[in-house]
């Protein structure tokens, strides 16, 4: 993670389609942006979404991915309604984005398509791609936003299909994990009061052995695993568990 940049805005994007032959965003539009701004490791609250009007249909592929229908659509300002605002919000930031190459290419050919000589978005922010960053960590493993939710245990329930603001709350957090391993993503206000109230201490918490639940084995349950542990001497020749 980037020190010289406090201001972080982990930011994804969902699209019409793109192009499995050449340029993967020609031809295809943004149908909605979400992006969670991460102050000093906190987020601040101050988050962007829209839904944008493409004018293009969605491929259908796309739609099984996202499911944003062109009916939903239809009504939503374009991209370049709202051009001024979302460059206000994440001018000078650092982008972090899960395969970045993907977004940055579809926000690029919508900056060109205006016409006003923005620029490349990596002339204005400071860009880093969390899969690049997962794959130098975790090499030869799976490093989907989905597998870094299962590696580090963070509930993804909720993503049952890709929605733009959702995963961006979500690699905010595998973001997290992944630069210093803070687990809780507190607001400012939050931490900063809590930080009022109990100073810099840290507090053990000790539960006393008398409240913790045991649960043993049934008799089921310990044929079962004898079972299994003549298997695995069989197969294996000898069992650490009989040692």
């Amino acid at each position: 993670m980037s020190t010289a940049n406090n201001r972080q805005i982990v930011l994804d994007t969902e699209t019409t389609g793109m192009n499995m032959i050449g340029v993967h965003y020609e031809g295809h539009r943004i149908i909605e942006i979400g992006a969670v701004e991460v102050i000093n490791r906190r987020l601040t609250g101050n988050n962007f979404h829209m839904y944008l009007k493409p004018d293009r249909l969605v491929d259908p592929e796309a739609f099984g991915v996202h499911g944003i229908a062109d009916e939903f659509l239809a009504d939503k300002p374009m991209f370049a309604d709202i051009a001024d605002e979302f460059l206000e919000y994440i001018r000078g930031a650092e982008l972090v984005i899960h395969n970045a190459s993907f977004d940055i290419g579809f926000m690029d050919y919508e900056f060109g398509m205006l016409k006003r000589d923005i620029g490349k978005t990596d002339t204005f922010c400071q860009v880093t791609d969390s899969l690049a960053m997962a794959r130098k960590m975790y090499p030869g493993k799976r490093n989907s936003l989905d597998a870094l939710c299962n590696r580090y245990e963070i509930d993804n329930s909720k993503r049952t299909l890709h929605g733009a603001l959702l995963d961006a709350e979500i690699l905010a957090e595998v973001f997290l994990m992944m630069t210093g391993g803070q687990t809780s993503l507190a607001f400012s206000a939050d931490v900063d009061q809590n930080s009022q109230n109990t100073g810099d201490n840290i507090q053990r918490i000790v539960r006393p052995s008398s409240g913790l639940r045991v649960v043993n084995a049934s008799d089921d349950e310990i044929i079962a695993h004898e079972s299994r542990l003549d298997l695995v001497l069989k197969k294996g020749g000898s069992c650490l568990w009989r040692a």
